[in-house]
């Protein structure tokens, strides 16, 4: 077991999470063509804090040419010798359709260049469920780990795909133990207009979840990025649900109003977003190159963690 990563500032979010998932069994991690130095150091990075076991699939010696250049110690890790990023990314998949993975992670190649071999018909990683993106972030001076979804996937979702997207958010917040969660869907207003039908959306959301349709969570909506977040600003709407001004899942509109948010809270706020892909066979480690080592490990580590507790499962069920 490795020892807990040593860090500069007060116990976050963040540092939560990793500690939890250093107590887990590492999971074995399909990691697709790391040939860059952030992609790479992400993986090795999270493997020395006990987070995964990487399998490195890409061109063998461009891998070791980048540990080379950078001081990266690849150890005994594995490395699946392949070409270029397309095969790397359709044996990737493979790996874990092969029972070889627990989890698939990104590289340096194009989200759309993995996501296209996860999502094929015959050959990918699909369920009955739809896949869908949420950013996991530590938000500072904000009490709880917030989630944000759909921001990454899923351009302009119908109601059907917001089902998913709002049930596949649910069960990682409960698969991870962070209890019963508060879902907010999001919309310009609190009120129900045929103007917007993000609001409709919503309505129909939550009735869903009255009716059995969702589970896990408590859900409200639609709600005002303010009211869904600001106990302050729920009270002065008169707004008294469980979920006004506490939400801890954040259900955006669209993938646009999603990517804005993540990022406006990254780049104003200061916030850390890690991000994680479900809906597929396994959880899909998906971080971009402008992601601080932080995020990288937070993103393991939530994934991780989603892994260990279906392993438990599948144990209890065996």
């Amino acid at each position: 077991m490795a020892d807990p990563i040593t860090t500069t500032h007060e116990p976050s979010k963040y540092d939560r999470l990793i500690a939890a998932a250093q107590e887990a069994t590492s999971a074995v991690t399909i990691v697709a063509h790391p040939c860059d130095e952030t992609s790479l150091r992400g993986a090795l990075e999270a493997a020395e804090n006990g987070l995964i076991v990487p399998v490195l699939v890409g061109p063998e010696a461009r891998i070791r040419q980048v540990a080379d250049e950078n001081g990266l110690d690849l150890k005994s890790h594995e490395i699946v010798d392949v070409p270029h990023s397309h095969i790397a990314a359709a044996k990737a998949v493979a790996l874990i359709r092969e029972g070889k993975g627990e989890l698939l992670m990104k590289g340096s190649l194009h989200t759309d260049e993995l996501m296209r071999e996860v999502t094929a018909s015959a050959t990918g990683l699909r369920t009955d469920r739809r896949i869908s993106h949420v950013f996991v972030m530590d938000v500072p001076g904000h009490a709880d780990t917030l989630f944000i979804t759909d921001a990454a996937i899923n351009i302009f979702p119908d109601l059907d795909v917001k089902r998913d997207i709002v049930q596949n958010a649910i069960d990682l917040w409960v698969t991870i133990g962070l209890g019963e969660p508060r879902v907010a869907i999001v919309s310009a207003v609190e009120t129900v207009t045929g103007k917007i039908p993000s609001t409709i959306e919503a309505a129909a959301l939550c009735k869903m979840a009255e009716r059995g349709q969702i589970t896990g969570g408590l859900l409200d909506g639609p709600l005002a990025f303010d009211n869904a977040i600001s106990p302050e600003a729920a009270r002065i709407k008169g707004l008294t649900s469980p979920v006004a001004g506490r939400a801890q899942i954040i259900v955006v509109p669209d993938l646009e109003a999603g990517n804005m948010l993540a990022k406006n809270l990254t780049f104003l706020a200061h916030a850390d977003a890690a991000g994680i892909v479900l809906g597929a066979r396994v959880p899909i480690v998906l971080t971009s190159r402008a992601d601080s080592v932080r995020s990288r490990l937070a993103s393991c580590a939530v994934a991780s963690l989603y892994a260990a507790a279906r392993r438990r499962l599948t144990q209890v069920v065996a």
